[in-house]
């Protein structure tokens, strides 16, 4: 006898002896069939390539389901936030759904306005949740809607970020605390949808517009101080994506903007105001006309010799904000800050370990009736033990 004929006549007695089991044990075959479909299901909900779509096709898909969206930034949007929304609208367009780009605050460093207008972006300006177009909103480049009445009470049906948070979307939520900016995200979708940024002389399948290039490009330089900071391999693969479209002269028009002379006045008060604690500093520049002054002067201070970690403060109409920025491994900038303004009423703040932010309402800060609260130069003191960690 052969030796297939062995194996084959082997396999034949086992599958016999198989289905004779099953036959007498028929919960068998159920608790295998549920094992699969259990397997299966963990499968799809990690992300087995085979089993699910790319994020970009399933962020379309969804888009596709309204008739209207409302693309929301965070008050005051920087270049990434409002490259990101432009592209959420474009992919919007794509599926025949109409996408308005709103957000709270102002637009008023000279960097961001240039970036409005260079690309020439349709933004709105909303005080209020009833001025959202669309009870259908997309966050992007935040995750939790702030900044306006009625902030608390949206419930995005997606969120798209890279910033530390909780807040999710309804639908579909992407957040990227490993990438250095929102708009490498986005560039990620673009890219999975076939969209081909290419030069001008050059015709493609599915191009890429150039304004939108060249405005994603700008925010992944932006929140990143051009690559240098805070980036993942995933930055550098966006902006090889990108490059090919990008306009050139919008991008050196975007970089290189006029600056008012109060912006330079801030910064001169925030240098000759420094208070230096090696191997910090903080610099209190009083009360500001523009508010955007704040981070400038704050990018400013970090660069001097011996400090690692800087904050800036000043104050407008009742409110102080904060910028910190920190070359300082032992200083998570965005975690300091939440630290310092705690126990604030009123008060808010965060970022990341680089860079950080927030807002405290002086009137609180210095104790409303009988509670005691601080003052400005206790307030100082403040953050320098925040950055020492003894708070």
């Amino acid at each position: 006898m052969s030796k297939q004929a062995v194996v084959g006549g082997d396999f034949g007695q086992l599958t016999d002896t198989a289905s004779a089991f099953i036959e007498q044990n028929p919960l068998v075959l159920v608790v295998v069939a549920l094992v699969v479909l259990l397997i299966l299901v963990v499968a799809f909900r990690n992300g087995t390539p085979r089993l699910r779509r790319p994020k970009g096709a399933r962020f379309v898909k969804q888009l596709q389901k309204y008739d209207e969206v409302s693309v929301l930034m965070h008050p005051n949007p920087d270049p990434d936030a409002m490259a990101c929304a432009a592209a959420v609208a474009f992919l919007a367009d794509s599926v025949d759904t109409k996408a308005t780009l709103q957000y709270p605050g102002k637009i008023r460093h000279q960097e961001n306005r240039a970036f409005e207008t260079v690309l020439d972006l349709e933004l709105q300006n909303i005080d209020n949740a009833s001025e959202l177009t669309s009870k259908n909103v997309v966050l992007v480049d935040h995750n939790v809607s702030r900044g306006f009445n009625g902030a608390s009470g949206i419930t995005p049906f997606a969120v798209i970020d890279h910033h530390p948070g909780t807040g999710t979307g309804t639908q579909f939520t992407d957040c990227r605390t490993d990438y250095g900016a929102c708009s490498t995200i986005l560039a990620e979708y673009l890219d999975q949808q076939g969209y081909e940024p290419h030069k001008e002389d050059e015709t493609v399948e599915k191009p890429l517009p150039h304004e939108l290039a060249t405005g994603l490009l700008y925010g992944i330089q932006a929140d990143t101080k051009h690559l240098t900071k805070g980036c993942s391999a995933a930055e550098f693969q966006a902006c090889s994506y990108l490059f090919a479209g990008v306009d050139e002269d919008a991008l050196d028009r975007i970089a290189n903007p006029q600056v008012e002379g109060e912006v330079l006045k801030i910064k001169a008060r925030a240098i000759t105001k420094c208070d230096v604690n090696p191997p910090f500093a903080v610099s209190d520049v009083g009360d500001v006309e523009i508010v955007d002054a704040i981070p400038q002067a704050a990018d400013e201070l970090v660069r001097l010799e011996g400090v690692t970690a800087v904050v800036v403060l000043g104050s407008r109409n009742g409110t102080i904000h904060l910028s910190g920025r920190s070359r300082d491994d032992r200083v998570h900038m965005g975690k300091t800050l939440q630290e310092v303004v705690d126990n604030i009423p009123m008060s808010s703040a965060g970022g990341h370990a680089r860079m950080g932010g927030g807002q405290l309402s002086v009137e609180h800060m210095e104790g409303i009736g009988p509670r005691k609260g601080l003052n400005r130069s206790e307030l100082v003191d403040r953050l320098f033990d925040g950055m020492a960690g003894e708070l």
